[in-house]
């Protein structure tokens, strides 16, 4: 006689492909009814994060530039240009990554718009999340920004970047 088991009692390796288990879909039953950001909220809260990313750069760059030409005798030349100079396009990541991760998904200009990055698959956003989501920035603008655009076409709001990191952006309200 032999006994016969189920799929799921059968143990495989790590190699064997094995059962699919929807874990986030616990958290993501919890986030259910949050109400999700504006377009108008979340370009105000980008354009907010890029003028605070100018002024750090500014703020590090400037004193460091004026301290390299008196020590080495050269002139400096410094630009902000994305995407043209490495410390342009190492700046932005930097500065989402770490103010996302240290925040749980608050960026200035996201705490002054009253919005907030969430995980759909954690409670907590790591800090591989956010830089996830930060290089996913660069992914939205490919094609004339057809990844911001993307917002008006997917039925929870998500932009690229939110797909990529698996994040959703959520209106912040105060306690009545």
């Amino acid at each position: 006689m032999t006994e016969t088991k189920s799929n799921t009692d059968t143990k495989t390796s790590r190699w064997q492909g094995g059962h699919y288990h929807p874990h986030e879909t616990q958290r993501m039953l919890e986030l259910e009814g949050l109400e999700l950001a504006s377009f108008g909220r979340r370009a105000g809260a980008i354009a907010i994060d890029f003028v605070a990313i100018v002024a750090i750069f500014l703020a590090v760059s400037i004193p460091i530039a004026r301290i390299w030409e008196k020590t080495h005798n050269v002139s400096v030349n410094l630009e902000f240009k994305p995407f043209e100079n490495w410390y342009s396009t190492i700046l932005p990541v930097v500065y989402f990554a770490l103010i996302v991760a240290l925040t749980n998904g608050l960026t200035l200009g996201k705490w002054l718009t009253g919005i907030r990055i969430v995980s759909l698959r954690h409670e907590k956003i790591s800090f591989w999340h956010s830089i996830e989501r930060a290089l996913g920035y660069g992914a939205s603008l490919l094609e004339a920004g057809s990844g911001f655009i993307q917002y008006g076409i997917h039925p929870n709001k998500q932009t690229v970047h939110d797909r990529i990191a698996e994040t959703i952006v959520v209106r912040v309200r105060k306690p009545a």
